[in-house]
């Protein structure tokens, strides 16, 4: 095999976008789109020449794909992806994994059991600078980790709420700015710092008229005793996250997507322990952090997925580890919701009973105007 024939799952939104920029990667060709809208369908299947569907198993079992791509909402992810893996098709889920925990649990275990290569579209995995910072971090060049913070807002008007029914309700996408918006931020710091042990949450919903939160904060707790903040909305403009990460031997901060890093000629704890002048301090320097410009976004996540289907190339993104910002993300809704810390790994059965309750009280969204299905303009590369 020298090309993956790719079917795209979901293509009124960023599933036409990827349809699109799998024209530029020579690993992949696509076969076949689905979506639920037959109009939306046909119109994409037209523009890329391949044959539509309606019926995402229709689909997965034409035996046009070797693959599929989901980008439908996210309570379709695991339904869909757990098909195609049971059909022995490898799946690109696009972010998050699932909704809940459980639901992730299936999609991992299906993988393992059935063996296909499945991984996640958390395109900024393959960013340079974070992947420079993550090396860094394996490399022990911070030493142990006792404080993190991440600061990740967004923005989002009225108008995108109002765009479709699905859209921040608990019925239909199960969550607010952290299930839609936060998600790519949320890996990145996890992939970087960690999942924290235990949450306390604040959510509110503050700037939109809107079932679910646009806006989150939480106090994080570490297996190893540190500690750590993040807070996202999408009520924020201008944007632009703020990370830090601070250890024992030194510290990066990520500012706007430029890195500073920070070494200490003596560790915290042992200058703490040693030194014997009153206003000392251990001696900083800044480091150049090395930067290897590379192909990255949405089209090297699908290259990747490609390759490991051709070339057993690892996962920038391995889909098992979607599981890790669904446990992060749940753990926030659960706390803000109920107003008490929740520890990870978030209680499974507690979570599905809480979510169906949140499904239950969910309000019919009618629109004032028609449907619009439209692609992130931002997020497109």
């Amino acid at each position: 095999m020298d090309k993956v024939k790719v079917g795209v799952i979901g293509v009124g939104g960023m599933g036409s976008g990827h349809a699109t920029t799998m024209k530029s990667v020579e690993e992949v060709e696509l076969t076949a789109v689905c979506d639920i809208e037959k109009g939306v369908a046909e119109q994409v299947a037209a523009e890329h020449q391949v044959k539509c569907f309606v019926d995402s198993r229709a689909l997965i079992d034409s035996g046009l794909a070797d693959a599929v791509i989901v980008a439908t909402p996210h309570y379709f992810h695991p339904p869909i992806g757990v098909y195609a893996m049971k059909k022995g098709l490898h799946v690109l889920s696009e972010k998050p994994v699932a909704v809940t925990v459980a639901a992730a649990d299936q999609m991992n275990k299906t993988a393992q059991q059935t063996g296909v290569i499945y991984t996640v579209m958390y395109q900024n995995r393959s960013v340079p600078l974070y992947r420079a910072v993550k090396k860094l971090i394996d490399e022990g060049r911070l030493g142990e980790l006792y404080r993190t913070s991440f600061i990740d807002p967004h923005y989002r008007s009225q108008a995108y709420y109002d765009s479709a029914t699905w859209r921040a309700t608990w019925r239909g996408e199960g969550g607010g700015v952290l299930l839609n918006q936060a998600p790519h931020g949320i890996d990145i710091f996890t992939w970087l710092a960690g999942l924290p042990v235990r949450v306390l949450a604040e959510t509110r919903t503050r700037c939109h008229k809107i079932e679910v939160e646009d806006e989150a904060s939480a106090r994080l707790e570490y297996a190893n005793g540190a500690i750590g903040y993040y807070h996202t909305s999408v009520n924020e403009h201008p944007g632009g996250s703020y990370m830090e990460l601070c250890g024992e031997e030194g510290k990066i901060v990520i500012a706007d997507g430029k890195p500073k890093f920070y070494t200490l000629e003596t560790p915290i704890q042992q200058f703490t322990e040693e030194n014997d002048q009153m206003w000392a301090s251990p001696s900083v320097h800044e480091e150049e952090v090395a930067v290897e410009e590379t192909e990255s976004g949405h089209k090297m996540i699908i290259r990747n997925f490609a390759r490991a289907i051709i070339y057993n190339e690892p996962l920038l993104a391995p889909g098992v580890e979607g599981l890790v910002s669904v446990e992060f993300m749940n753990a926030l809704v659960l706390s803000g919701k109920k107003n008490k810390p929740v520890e990870i790994p978030v209680d499974r059965e507690e979570y599905e009973e809480f979510i169906e309750e949140m499904r239950k009280s969910s309000k019919e969204k009618k629109l004032t105007g028609p449907t619009q299905r439209v692609t992130d303009p931002y997020h497109l590369t």
